[in-house]
């Protein structure tokens, strides 16, 4: 909704960053949170962009032996990729953003990642059974494990050891049980340009969230969160309103997304800091299935701002009943702490690049964020796609480095789908 906003009050308040500059604002986060310099963290967020079509190949590659591939950033910045199997695989390396970056292949895991997707797919409901909450449950990339985050009340009623082996039995896969007593829910959203509505259930008025503008080929909008009220308003920056045409809503397994109209035609832009001072036009998006584990990824809600993390799960089903019931492994968890109430819907982004929109995050009692989960943009409604614009005055990131990106994102059924 950025857009519409610097329609209505012009150029001058608001500067939009050239993919450059947008690079170099994510690469200080990032700099900051892994103590290297700023030519080092620019280096190794462009070798992460650049890398992608190289981790696509392996991908391919080994379709067959899959476990998982992850970033790692220390002691060095390289790719691990997870085998089945133990018939070795040597070592490689590939250039990307000007450095030399190494492949580790480890093998042995004893089960694909297809195989641990499934078994989440397949045995979900029996797991939520067998404890008292239903838990949050992920793929580990790195380890090759299903990850099943339960209390502390459910770890403690079972002997040690007892849950993580009956589960192994249960789903035929190697299970890690982690301990986690945060309290998981959909962020009350108010995020990237504010929208307000009132929910005719209470009759309460709330705050939502912009992501992305989107297209349906004749008409122009934005998305956010599907929990969000129907009937929403752009509030203009001298507090004025001004209503959005509903166009649907999608929220289930996998999707938490709600589209509403613009009566005006929008560019392909979205707010990029804390203040509301920087937009980027989005050039380029990543598939969820292109997305690795330790990839750094920033997002901005109108709650905490600007910031950004690193990527813990790309097959993450969230705690609860937050999906119309359980969640589908389908959603992308990332690290807190940066994240709290108010940031639902709000754009997950790093440089000029769009990988989704929040949905929720896990809270412990104190209120700190362990991490929080987002929809990738695969899941978009049928018929809506995510508007994109070349770079202005430059190629974009994604064309300097040669990575293909689809004209159009494939719309992946959810796990379990006949």
């Amino acid at each position: 909704m950025a857009a519409l906003l610097l329609m209505m009050i012009g150029a001058g308040a608001v500067a939009q960053q050239a993919p450059e500059a947008a690079l170099a604002q994510d690469a200080a986060e990032y700099a900051t949170a892994h103590g290297v310099s700023l030519d080092i963290a620019v280096q190794r967020l462009a070798a992460q962009e650049e890398s992608v079509a190289a981790t696509e190949a392996i991908r391919a590659r080994f379709a067959d032996r899959l476990a998982g591939i992850a970033i790692e950033h220390e002691p060095v910045w390289r790719i691990v990729v997870l085998l089945t199997g133990t018939d070795p695989v040597a070592d490689e390396t590939v250039r990307a953003g000007g450095l030399s970056v190494p492949i580790h292949y480890r093998t042995g895991a004893a089960a694909t990642r297809a195989q641990l997707v499934t078994a989440i797919a397949l045995y979900q409901t029996q797991i939520r059974n067998m404890l008292s909450r239903p838990p949050a449950m992920g793929v580990d990339p790195r380890t090759g494990e299903l990850v099943v985050m339960v209390g502390e009340g459910d770890a403690g009623f079972y002997a040690p050891g007892e849950l993580r082996a009956r589960l192994a039995v249960l789903t035929g896969v190697p299970v890690r049980i982690a301990r986690l007593d945060d309290v998981a829910a959909n962020l009350s959203a108010e995020g990237g340009a504010r929208l307000v509505g009132v929910d005719p259930a209470d009759g309460r008025r709330y705050a939502c969230t912009t992501g992305f503008v989107v297209t349906d080929g004749a008409r122009s909008g934005v998305v956010t969160a599907a929990h969000c009220p129907d009937a929403l308003s752009y509030v203009e920056p001298d507090r004025s309103e001004t209503p959005l045409e509903f166009a649907g809503q999608w929220g289930w397994g996998y999707q938490d997304v709600q589209v509403h109209v613009s009566a005006q035609p929008l560019a392909a832009r979205f707010f990029s800091d804390t203040a509301k001072t920087l937009t980027r036009t989005v050039t380029a998006s990543r598939p969820r299935d292109a997305t690795r584990a330790g990839d750094t990824v920033c997002h901005r809600g109108e709650r905490t701002g600007y910031s950004c993390a690193t990527v813990e799960l790309v097959d993450f089903a969230p705690a609860g009943d937050l999906c119309g019931g359980g969640c589908t492994p389908t959603w992308v968890a990332v690290r807190g702490p940066t994240c709290r109430s108010g940031d639902s819907g709000g754009p997950v982004f790093l440089g000029t690049t769009a990988f989704g929109i929040v949905k929720g995050g896990s809270y412990r009692g104190d209120g700190t964020c362990t991490l929080y989960y987002y929809m990738a943009l695969d899941y978009l409604p049928p018929g809506w796609s995510l508007l994109r614009a070349p770079a202005e005055g430059s190629r974009t990131l994604a064309d300097s480095m040669g990575v293909a990106i689809p004209a159009e994102l494939p719309r992946p059924l959810p796990p379990g789908t006949p």
